[in-house]
């Protein structure tokens, strides 16, 4: 295995592991991200300076791809082999390529490329991922290839789920640029927790309808557990760039991502709070509202003018990009408003305090 730790002199590689599982450490000077060489999920994120190093990424799979499906599978594709969320997460990924660049005069960039080939559905999945030296922000950007020589519609989503010690009870409060959303459907979730939202009813982000017809914000993690529920949230039309980010005030702790809301439309709050301190949360940005079988979502075709799926046409290929960022917030900072990607700059505004996070992102989006 390749391990890249690489600081602003150098490029190291060794093997590496992580909970038993071979990793790929791709590292700044700022960062260090741990990618799984089976299934390319991104499962560690530390700051280099941060004597506690917390992960804000759930153990296990933290943030993973799923394409091309996302969400059960029907009874014929379980008999064929097919897995729920899709091959991409439980094939190998090759390492295409490596590298460390040096602009003159500028900062260095870490590189590295993937491939997994998805045998079932016929297609290609290829993710780059890219550090820049003093930025606290991972570039990614991917490709879906088609083998087949018919246009088809395909799930995508990114699996972005966040867990203890960076989710904390009460404490933790995510936001996001989204206007009108939707409860999932109890039926189709699981019943190992109670509810505390009203079955598949609409709303307006972030107050949602509860079991007893009162509203309820969202955004902050429930403080009184055990429960279990599940929305989705259309991301703002009216914005190319969406946020959503996840904030723990206590640890002075922000972890965000940035994504074209033509090629994520939708994101999903999933929430699972069991009562043992297995707690987990997914900011899941995607092609479709809910993570449901194949034909579910097909059949849908759209929710609130909104398409639930993409078209990956013949022989084809097609992009998406998004970053991720993670970093301390100062003293004073309470809550995310926005969170704009412009000129070389990623700022964070907390309209309330006055107080806004500058991060150097030299790559556009």
């Amino acid at each position: 295995m390749v391990v890249l730790a690489c600081a602003v002199s150098a490029l190291a590689q060794k093997p590496a592991l992580l909970d038993g599982n071979p990793v790929l450490m791709i590292a700044n000077d700022r960062l260090t991200l741990a990618v799984r060489s089976e299934g390319g999920a991104m499962v560690r994120l530390v700051l280099n300076d941060d004597p506690a190093a917390v992960n804000p990424l759930h153990a296990g799979l933290g943030h993973f791809v799923c394409v091309d499906g996302f969400g059960p599978v029907s009874a014929e594709e379980r008999t064929a082999g097919l897995p729920g969320h899709g091959e991409a997460h439980r094939v190998p990924w090759d390492v295409v390529s490596s590298e460390r660049t040096n602009a003159a005069g500028g900062a260095g960039t870490t590189t590295m490329s993937f491939a997994a080939t998805l045998p079932m559905v016929q297609e290609v999945f290829r993710r780059t991922i890219r550090l820049v030296d003093g930025e606290k922000v991972v570039y990614v950007e991917s490709e879906l290839e088609n083998l087949l020589a018919f246009d088809r519609p395909i799930n995508w989503g990114e699996h972005a789920t966040i867990g203890s010690p960076f989710l904390e009870l009460g404490k933790t409060v995510v936001e996001m640029s989204a206007v009108r959303a939707m409860t999932r459907s109890h039926e189709s979730q699981s019943e190992t927790l109670p509810h505390r939202l009203a079955s598949f009813r609409p709303f307006t982000w972030p107050m949602a309808p509860g079991l007893n017809g009162e509203s309820i914000d969202v955004r902050p993690t429930p403080a009184r557990v055990p429960v279990g529920d599940h929305t989705t949230s259309l991301m703002d039309p009216a914005r190319r760039l969406v946020f959503v980010t996840a904030f723990n005030a206590s640890r002075h702790l922000l972890l965000g991502y940035i994504f074209r809301r033509e090629e994520y439309p939708w994101t999903q709050s999933w929430e699972s709070y069991p009562g043992d301190g297995s707690i987990a949360r997914g900011m899941e940005f995607a092609t479709q509202p809910f993570d449901l079988p194949r034909r579910d979502v097909i059949q849908t075709n759209s929710m609130f003018d909104a398409p639930t799926y993409r078209w990956l046409p013949a022989k084809s290929t097609i992009g998406s990009a998004f970053l991720m960022f993670y970093t301390r917030t100062p003293d004073g900072f309470r809550k995310v408003d926005d969170v704009v990607l412009a000129s070389g700059k990623l700022t964070v505004e907390d309209r309330t305090s006055g107080i806004t996070v500058v991060l150097a992102a030299s790559r556009p989006l």
